[in-house]
């Protein structure tokens, strides 16, 4: 497998709670290494470029006002398969269906406060991991 890298987002809910840590124990007790990290809130023009891609579902209005209702940690987390294997340490959007060990089961308030965020693709890694860092902000 190939090193890859992705975005990580823990959200508003998580960190209003002081949760950063125990998040980055279950990342890097994956095997994945954060290697790049910042904490900021985000404004609304920030929030909804980001999640353009989803402006025209219903939920896209809430989702802006939950990520800029407190600061984010953005982070780049790399690993072999770092994609999938966040994905599956996440769990499901939804808690109620995550897995047990999984952050939004152990972690997420709802299905909209789910505590993280994470690329779903290479491409869209890439994408979001320019949004937030350039690449001297990265250590590898």
């Amino acid at each position: 497998m190939t090193i890859e890298h992705t975005l990580s987002i823990i959200k508003p809910d998580a960190t209003r709670r002081n949760l950063t840590g125990a998040i980055n124990a279950k990342f890097e007790g994956a095997g994945l290494s954060i290697i790049a990290t910042r904490r900021l809130h985000l404004t609304q023009a920030q929030a909804e470029a980001f999640y353009a891609v989803h402006a025209h579902r219903p939920f896209f209005k809430d989702l802006v006002s939950f990520m800029i209702s407190g600061p984010v940690v953005a982070q780049v987390l790399a690993g072999e398969g770092a994609i999938l294997k966040n994905r599956d340490i996440m769990g499901a959007t939804n808690p109620a269906n995550a897995e047990p060990g999984t952050i939004r089961k152990e972690f997420a308030e709802s299905i909209e406060a789910n505590s993280v965020h994470g690329s779903d693709s290479p491409e869209a890694a890439a994408q979001e991991i320019s949004y937030f860092f350039a690449g001297i902000d990265i250590v590898k």
